[in-house]
C-alpha cells in the first residue's frame, strides 16, 4: 500500500527519448520581421520544412512541425515569445517532449561570421546574443549545441540595430537559399551522425 501511494504522488520520471531531437529557430514572429538577418534561425527550420513537405502548426509558445529522419524525430521549434525570451519556449519544449538537452540545436544569426559561413559548436558564450543568453539563463546553462549562420557586419558606427533587423540585400538574397540548404543539412547530420562527425564535415572555412 505504501509503495503504490509513493507511486501516486511521487511517480517515476520517464526516461529522456534519445531518438527525439529539439530544433530550435531563434527569429522574432511578426511579418516586418519575416525576411530580415535576425530571422535567420526561422529561415533554417522553414526551409527544413519546405524540403520535408511538412508545415509548421501553431503551439504553445512557438510553431511547431515535426520532422522524421533516419529513425530520429526532429521538432522544429520557431518560438513565439520573441527573440530576446527565446528561454521560455525551448525549456518548454524540452520538457514537454522529454528531449534531453545535448539533443538540442539552436540555429541562430551571428554578426562575427561573414555571410554565408556558419559555424557548429557544443557550447559557448552568449557572444551578446540576447537569444543564447535568454537560453542559458531558463535552460540552466550553455551546455548545448548551437549553430551560428553568419549574417556579415557591413554596416556603419550606429547602425548595427538597423543592420541587425534589416532584410537581406539582393545579393544576399541570391545566395540565400544555398545558405538555407547547407545549415539545413547540417541540422539533420546533428541528429544522425552526431555533433563532432558533424562539425569536422561542416565547418569549413
Amino acid at each position: 500500500m505504501l509503495k503504490r501511494l509513493i507511486h501516486i504522488f511521487f511517480p517515476k520520471k520517464s526516461e529522456p527519448d534519445t531518438m527525439k531531437y529539439l530544433i530550435a529557430g531563434l527569429g522574432n514572429i511578426g511579418a516586418e520581421y519575416e525576411n530580415t538577418r535576425h530571422n535567420v534561425g526561422f529561415q533554417v527550420l522553414d526551409a527544413l520544412a519546405k524540403a520535408a513537405g511538412i508545415s509548421f502548426k501553431p503551439d504553445h509558445l512557438g510553431a511547431i512541425a515535426m520532422l522524421k529522419h533516419k529513425g530520429r524525430t526532429l521538432i522544429l521549434l520557431k518560438p513565439s515569445t520573441y527573440m530576446n525570451r527565446s528561454g521560455k519556449s525551448v525549456r518548454y519544449w524540452l520538457q514537454k517532449e522529454n528531449i534531453p538537452k545535448e539533443n538540442l540545436l539552436v540555429v541562430l544569426d551571428d554578426l562575427n561570421l561573414p555571410f554565408g559561413k556558419q559555424r557548429l559548436r557544443p557550447q559557448g558564450s552568449d557572444g551578446g546574443h540576447n537569444g543564447l543568453k535568454d537560453i542559458d539563463e531558463i535552460t540552466g546553462g550553455n551546455n548545448y549545441a548551437r549553430l551560428r549562420i553568419g549574417i556579415g557586419s557591413d554596416f556603419s558606427k550606429g547602425k548595427q540595430v538597423d543592420f541587425v533587423l534589416g532584410e537581406w540585400s539582393s545579393d544576399e538574397a541570391d545566395e540565400l537559399k544555398t545558405v538555407l540548404e547547407y545549415a539545413g543539412n547540417t541540422t539533420k547530420s546533428f541528429a544522425t551522425i552526431g555533433l563532432q562527425l558533424t562539425m569536422t564535415q561542416f565547418n569549413k572555412k
